[in-house]
Formats: C-alpha cells, structure tokens, sequence
C-alpha cells in the first residue's frame, strides 16, 4: 500500500512539472521576419517605425513590474544596437498595444518609461540594418521584475537600463524578429 501511494505521489508530481507554464512573450504582429512596418524612418530607412503588439503570459510569481527591450545583436558597432528600452510597466500590464513605443508614449501604460535609445530618441526605434549586411535579429524581451519601479529616468543609457535591469529581473522571455535590406 505504502508502494502504491508513494508511485502515486511521484506520478502526480511529475504531472504537475510536466504541465507547469513558462513565462512566454508573444506578438500578433511580428513573426519570423519584420516588415516595413517596423522599420526604423530615418538613417536611410523609410519605413513606418511602428512598434509591434507585445503580450506575456505566465508572469512569474513576485513580480512588481516589467520593462520591454529591444536588442539587435548583429549590428556593426562592435556592441550591438539597442532599438528599445521600456521600464517600470506596473505588473498588471500583460500587453502594449501597436505603435506604443511612439515618442510621444501616449499608447504606453500610466508610468512606464521609455528610455534612450542607440538612435538617441526616447522611443521605439525599428530594424534599419546597412544594406546588403545580411539579416539581422532583433531580440525582443520582457522582463519580470522584484521592483515596484526603477530609479533611473528616460536619459538613462541602454547600458545602465540593463545593468538595473540584470539585477531586478526573476524571469525573462524573448523572441526574435529577423530584418534585412538589400540593394
């Protein structure tokens, strides 16, 4: 009996581990590849700059806020390129909307921040990659955050955004955009 209710408890378990959910980021408009629409306006692009819908599900337990990046780790800069930075989204927020990385945020959640970006701007910034320099991957990430807020405002560099970022996340999820321009 002993045997019966100990195979018992270990099926069970196993189930429940089986069937736990991660923390998952999703878009309903970006897949694979990015268009024109996400394409940065200016350094020679032309497309519309407008930032894709994003949601998340599964938010891990004991988080206080989000902060959304966007990361092209192919860019010719030695360093990356950093296309987005969005922190102190409130931890009921589960989705931004398309186009709410516009300069004027209007379409961001009460009191989130957007920060600089490596085009300089306050806001999103699309793939604008040097033609013919192949595809390259825009990594989108959510984080879930301990911290209610950060304490660092919209002038804050990419780089220090993340270092704040590193040591407050709980759970991350990601997914990758791929763009290329050809002549």
């Amino acid at each position: 009996m002993k045997r019966i209710i100990l195979t018992a408890m270990a099926l069970f378990t196993l189930i429940a581990i089986t069937n736990a959910q991660t923390f998952t980021l999703r878009s309903k408009e970006i897949g694979g590849q990015g268009t024109k629409k996400q394409e940065f306006n200016g350094f020679g692009c032309d497309g519309a700059n407008v930032s894709p819908q994003l949601s998340w599900e599964n938010v891990p337990e004991g988080t206080k806020s989000f902060a959304v990046t966007v990361y092209d780790p192919d860019a010719p800069t030695g360093s990356g390129f950093w296309h987005w930075v969005v922190f102190n989204i409130p931890a009921n927020v589960k989705e931004l909307v398309s186009g709410a990385g516009s300069l004027d945020g209007k379409l961001l959640p009460a009191n989130a921040v957007q920060g600089i970006t490596d085009y300089g701007i306050k806001g999103f910034g699309g793939p604008c990659p040097p033609v013919n320099h192949g595809p390259h991957r825009y990594i989108f990430t959510v984080y879930a955050l301990k911290a209610d807020k950060l304490d660092i405002d919209s002038n804050t560099n990419p780089a220090v955004v993340g270092f704040n970022l590193w040591s407050n996340t709980i759970q991350k999820a990601s997914i990758v955009m791929y763009y290329e321009r050809k002549s």
